[in-house]
């Protein structure tokens, strides 16, 4: 399994697996170079990806095939995708889940009211409306000052 940045090739089929998965698409065109896929013989299994805005990050589009659910990709690509976040000095990331409140925790996530959104994300379309107003926020410190 192989793990690296995607490529702007590799759009199609990321949106296929985040359309597949029933995640929101919009705005992850500008994000390719901040999102990792996972590949098995060429097809794209898994794929997670970070917006980065100044020290505030939004972890988005985790996503893992189906069939290939439960072998652990999933954590392997959230833990990079925060490195990455990490390494480009994100001290606070945060995500908006309607189905995986219960998996972001073991990486450092709590939740949070959504008005404790970091303001520097509304720049995100998945903020302004791509994801459900019914969303539960999540926060992480990665950085501390």
């Amino acid at each position: 399994m192989n793990i690296h940045t995607a490529t702007a090739a590799d759009i199609p089929d990321i949106l296929a697996l985040l359309k597949a998965s029933a995640l929101p698409v919009a705005g992850i065109e500008q994000h390719v170079e901040t999102t990792l896929i996972a590949r098995d013989n060429q097809k794209i299994v898994g794929c997670a990806a970070v917006e980065v805005y100044g020290q505030a990050g939004l972890l988005r589009s985790v996503a893992v095939e189906a069939e290939r659910r439960g072998e652990g990709l999933g954590e392997r690509l959230t833990k990079g995708a925060l490195e990455m976040a990490r390494k480009r000095g994100v001290r606070d990331i945060y995500l908006l889940t309607t189905t995986a409140s219960h998996f972001f925790p073991r990486f450092g996530f709590t939740a949070i009211p959504r008005a404790e959104l970091d303001p520097a994300l509304e720049q995100s379309e998945e903020l302004r409306g791509a994801c459900p107003a019914s969303a539960l926020a999540m926060r992480a410190v990665l950085l501390t000052p």
